[in-house]
């Protein structure tokens, strides 16, 4: 998939600071699952943001994270981090109340296995929150390979190319159709609870320009509201246990 070179392309580039952005989104799923004294496992923690985030509300937060380093940084902010893969969770069966993932499947070998091995430490009625990238975004934010080389930032337009040309320029990294990221669901015993798209939190252009930041919160936070959403930056899909 990715150049060995790079693991930007290879795992992304985790969240290496507490921002609104993120916390706008730690606030999206408090609205639609319960979090205070529940079971937490954040796949794919990066450097524990999340995993921290989840300890104002509960004791019980657990992580996996593929890469050791990150995972030891994690470590130091979430006691409950292991190093593991996404498709191979090192926990029992209904072991959660939550499962959470923030942009990880789409780098993933293998989503599909992932979003099992999720349902399957799931607790019946908890919940899965997954969070993955928007094909229908204007930007790919992962980079792209060019001419032989990895090329990190936000490409516009990729994500709008036929398939078989997207996947020349970003084969290191899947950005979901509404439909694409729904049918990983299918067969497996969960329902659907909410799904929508969402847009950045625009925090380096708010540390910038903060009135042009502020007006870009603004318009498309409103947009979220209507069918204008589909261009969202991400997915955030929510799913129970049945």
């Amino acid at each position: 998939m990715a150049h060995p070179l790079d693991k930007r392309a290879t795992y992304g580039v985790p969240s290496y600071c507490w921002r609104a952005g993120q916390e706008r989104r730690f606030q999206m799923v408090g609205r639609w699952v319960e979090l205070e004294g529940n079971r937490i496992l954040d796949v794919g923690c990066g450097v524990g943001m999340y995993t921290a985030a989840f300890l104002r509300a509960t004791p019980w937060v657990y992580g996996v994270e593929v890469e050791r380093e990150r995972a030891v940084e994690a470590r130091e902010r979430a006691a409950g981090v292991v190093q593991a893969v996404g498709e191979r969770l090192p926990f029992s069966d209904d072991a959660f109340d939550l499962v959470f993932s923030h942009e990880v499947l789409e780098h993933v070998a293998d989503d599909r296995q992932c979003v099992i091995e999720m349902v399957r430490v799931t607790r019946p009625m908890g919940h899965l929150v997954i969070f993955v990238p928007n094909r229908l975004y204007p930007f790919e934010t992962h980079g792209i390979f060019w001419r032989g080389r990895y090329r990190f930032g936000n490409i516009p337009l990729v994500n709008w190319l036929p398939t078989p040309l997207r996947n020349r320029l970003a084969p290191h990294v899947r950005a979901y159709t509404a439909g694409g990221l729904r049918r990983l669901l299918h067969g497996l015993p969960v329902r659907l609870v909410y799904h929508t798209q969402i847009f950045p939190g625009y925090d380096n252009i708010v540390a910038r320009m903060p009135r042009l930041g502020q007006v870009l919160r603004g318009v498309t936070y409103f947009l979220e509201h209507t069918p204008a959403r589909i261009w969202g930056l991400s997915h955030l899909l929510i799913a129970e246990k049945v």
